[in-house]
């Protein structure tokens, strides 16, 4: 119980300051349980960082969850993502609350309309950190413009994504003559349904959609916004300003950027909505993770799998380009978003140590601001 309560403390206290995004959650993670508490070697740590790219869902929070199972097993990973996610949705479920209620009074909607365009660039700075990495070869950048192309086109994100994974980890393997045995679940578990009706918003319904995605979403959270805006905009049931809204609201709480479906259900839904969505969106990584922990020495060394992974990392960052070429054209428009983008591209692109809650805080700021300047 005593390492129970361990885990609690520490990954509460990680959900409470843990600003900046995944790359910041692990560096705090790895000061924490790997120098300071000596839960497990540095090796040990770099190998559950890679287990987390096997899996779908929130690189920082999967590792809260295999840091706590390896510590206090599969109660320690329950303890562990719970307390990490907490303060997050906690947070974001208040201004959720006081964004319906007081979205439209002239106090709040020019700090929010100064993080919209904050935001378009905080998704083209996590593409070109991603991009960096998942674009390995020409071949893999030839995959991410083929999954780019057909969301242009207007096939969902969801089928482009995966049509694109599979065409490209069918090349691979023919091009390697490599011989698969069988295939992975997680690839069984993608091919579903691309769209679960909300034609009527029900808390169950609510709850089904934001399952389906925590079950496919793979890379960054940002990418987050690719499904949303496919599974509530493209649909009619959100508008893009909203769900803008959403995102940027979700970027002034800690921890993970996936609390934005806090945000979003309880826009759709009420209470019930915000409490429906928050599960379905993190319960696929707690099964996951609870269900693939003891096959990661095996799934790490799946030919397969390898290929498969590399064409979703570089579709995942196609999917959010869409997404910027896509609110560009909506949101950036007028004067005031369009210099509040610049001033803060240009910000990010010169200024290294510039993070996530710099850039919303500093839009937030000029937005209130740039309410005082007639256009």
């Amino acid at each position: 119980m005593s390492n129970l309560k361990e885990i609690a403390q520490v990954f509460f206290k990680l959900g409470c300051f843990a600003f900046g995004g995944p790359a910041v959650h692990i560096a705090m993670m790895e000061e924490e349980i790997v120098s300071k508490r000596k839960w497990m070697s540095s090796d040990h740590f770099l190998d559950l960082i890679g287990a987390t790219n096997l899996i779908p869902g929130p690189n920082s929070t999967e590792m809260t969850m295999h840091c706590g199972h390896a510590r206090g097993g599969w109660k320690g990973m329950f303890v562990a993502g719970i307390c990490f996610i907490f303060p997050a949705i906690f947070i974001t479920g208040l201004l959720a609350w006081f964004y319906v209620r007081f979205g439209d009074l002239p106090n709040v909607k020019p700090f929010i309309a100064g993080i919209q365009p904050a935001v378009v660039v905080l998704i083209i700075q996590a593409s070109l950190k991603l991009g960096k990495k998942a674009v390995k070869n020409v071949e893999l950048g030839i995959f991410g413009a083929i999954a780019l192309g057909l969301n242009l086109y207007g096939f969902s994100e969801i089928v482009s994504l995966l049509a694109t994974a599979i065409l490209g980890t069918t090349y691979f393997l023919v091009k390697n003559k490599a011989q698969a045995n069988s295939f992975s679940p997680l690839l069984l578990t993608l091919l579903g349904p691309s769209t679960i009706g909300l034609s009527k918003i029900t808390t169950l319904s609510v709850f089904f959609s934001f399952f389906k995605i925590g079950a496919i979403l793979y890379g960054s959270g940002y990418v987050l916004f690719a499904y949303l805006d496919a599974e509530f905009v493209e649909t009619g049931i959100m508008t893009r300003a909203a769900l803008l809204d959403a995102i940027a609201i979700g970027q002034f709480t800690p921890g993970p950027v996936l609390s934005t479906a806090t945000f979003v259900g309880y826009q759709l839904n009420g209470f019930l909505g915000a409490i429906a969505a928050t599960t379905g969106i993190f319960l696929p990584s707690f099964l996951l993770v609870l269900l693939l922990n003891p096959l990661i020495p095996k799934m790490k060394k799946s030919i397969l799998l390898k290929h498969f992974l590399s064409i979703m990392s570089v579709g995942a960052v196609a999917l959010m380009v869409a997404v910027v070429l896509k609110v560009g054209t909506t949101s950036l428009l007028e004067i005031k978003s369009a210099s509040i983008f610049m001033i803060s591209l240009i910000l990010v692109l010169t200024v290294k140590k510039i993070n996530a809650m710099h850039i919303v805080l500093l839009g937030s700021i000029l937005g209130y601001i740039s309410s005082f300047i007639p256009l």
